[in-house]
């Protein structure tokens, strides 16, 4: 091949992406609006700048971040090698030195003699083979673009993401399983519904007010936009005392099977993945500072011991509606030679930017050179994120981290959760290392890494 593959963003995902075709020999043009172009969030013109938290997560074994670093690390990934050439001490986390970490990946890019990397702003979707992973804060020109070649319904700018609890992990006990009128149609769906009386409502009215709230950006703080339509649920409770309990918490068509009368308000949990293993609470998008957050949503009854997969947030985010549009592979399903990566397509966590982008790139590769696609096993954490973005139901997409719950049940069920989690670790790593058998790369076999045995 004689022109080069296009990447746009020099993130976790583009500048992966890039490093992963170019090592398989391909010519790669890595194009970056920094410093021409700032985001509003980037402090410098380096590829794969940390915005946020300095810690890739959890590089425990039996943790799903330390599941996916691993099956990472067998791809023969560059972020996450240059992640730990750059740790700091963390604990069980892989936290790295923030400026030495985009330093080096910086270095290690343009060095690379196969990459080109072209500081300029695109803002049309390029032809031919291409990459687009521009991340949470794509440029409006080339967002327009992705929206007309989406569609403008499927291309989403602000992000209000609901928290997320495990099915297992609500007292059901308390809880009870109701639509609202007894209805169970496709549009209303069955429901976990938390019940409240009057004095628990008020209880949690009142630490909702009194909790802190996450600082936001500039760029989002300056937007008159950023709530309109979806307002957090404690800009809802400073409306006054009853406002929640006439909106996301109306009891309207239910009935406590306990009591058998109608609560005085109710919190609905909605199923969220396919395995009906995951629930997000419905409506409640917040700014919440994320320990205060875990512990007032405690006060819910049902979730005092609530697992939490995801806590809520709202912030600026640019992202496609992925089970409308892509395959697993990244691949967009109305043109086959363009993929996406990274946090645009619904992921969440630089870890699972790092591997979406190496997916794209991995399968653009395969495709040019007519080879089958390679999808991951949804029993592996890579092709469980991959799986749960492209068949969510596209209704109430939402992004979605690396979590055990996105993942297929075991076939022997484990009650006990540490051993459910080595056990789910456990399979991963056997079902990345046979996945290889069948990709039969090159790359991969040329630059194997150490075996991965998952600590009991």
């Amino acid at each position: 091949m004689t022109s080069a593959i296009k990447i746009i963003g020099g993130g976790l995902a583009g500048s992966e992406a890039a490093w992963q075709l170019a090592e398989r020999g391909f010519l790669v043009e890595l194009y970056e609006m920094r410093p021409h172009k700032s985001t509003g969030a980037h402090v410098s013109n380096r590829l794969s700048e940390l915005v946020c938290s300095n810690s890739m997560g959890s590089k425990l074994a039996d943790r799903a971040t330390g599941v996916l670093q691993n099956e990472l690390k067998v791809l023969k990934s560059l972020l996450i090698e240059v992640a730990e050439l750059t740790a700091v001490p963390a604990g069980g986390a892989l936290a790295v030195d923030r400026d030495a970490f985009a330093s080096l990946v910086t270095s290690k890019i343009e060095a690379h003699p196969k990459i080109k990397v072209i500081r300029q702003e695109i803002t049309e979707i390029p032809n031919g083979p291409s990459i687009i992973a521009t991340g949470p804060l794509t440029a409006p020109t080339l967002a327009k673009a992705i929206a007309q070649l989406a569609g403008q319904e499927y291309l989403y700018f602000y992000d209000a993401i609901a928290p997320i609890v495990t099915a297992e992990s609500v007292d059901m006990t308390i809880a009870f399983r109701a639509s609202r009128y007894e209805r169970g149609d496709e549009e209303e769906g069955d429901y976990i519904n938390c019940p409240m009386n009057k004095v628990e409502y008020d209880t949690f009215v009142d630490a909702i007010r009194a909790a802190q709230t996450a600082d936001l950006r500039d760029f989002e703080r300056d937007d008159p936009h950023f709530f309109e339509g979806c307002l957090p649920i404690e800009q809802l409770a400073s409306r006054g005392e009853d406002t929640l309990a006439f909106g996301p918490m109306r009891p309207v068509g239910l009935k406590d099977p306990r009591t058998g009368k109608r609560p005085h308000a109710v919190v609905q949990l909605r199923r969220d993945n396919l395995a009906g293993s995951l629930y997000n609470i419905v409506g409640f998008q917040t700014n919440i500072k994320w320990g205060e957050q875990e512990q007032i949503l405690r006060l819910i009854p049902g979730l005092a011991q609530a697992e939490f997969e995801r806590m809520g947030q709202m912030h600026r985010n640019t992202f496609i509606n992925s089970p409308t549009l892509l395959e697993p592979t990244m691949q967009l399903r109305k043109r086959p030679d363009l993929f996406f990566g990274g946090q645009i397509t619904g992921v969440e966590g630089y870890v699972g930017n790092v591997a979406t982008g190496l997916v794209a790139a991995i399968n653009l590769a395969r495709q040019i050179e007519n080879k089958p696609a390679y999808i991951l096993p949804p029993t592996t954490m890579i092709g469980a994120l991959c799986h749960y973005i492209t068949h969510a139901e596209p209704k109430h997409f939402q992004p979605m981290k690396a979590n055990f719950g996105i993942m297929p049940e075991l076939d022997n069920p484990i009650k006990n959760k540490r051993d459910r989690y080595v056990a789910y670790a456990e399979r991963a790593n056997t079902a990345i290392r046979d996945s290889l058998v069948a990709l039969n790369d090159s790359y991969l076999q040329t630059n194997a890494s150490q075996p991965y045995n998952v600590p009991i």
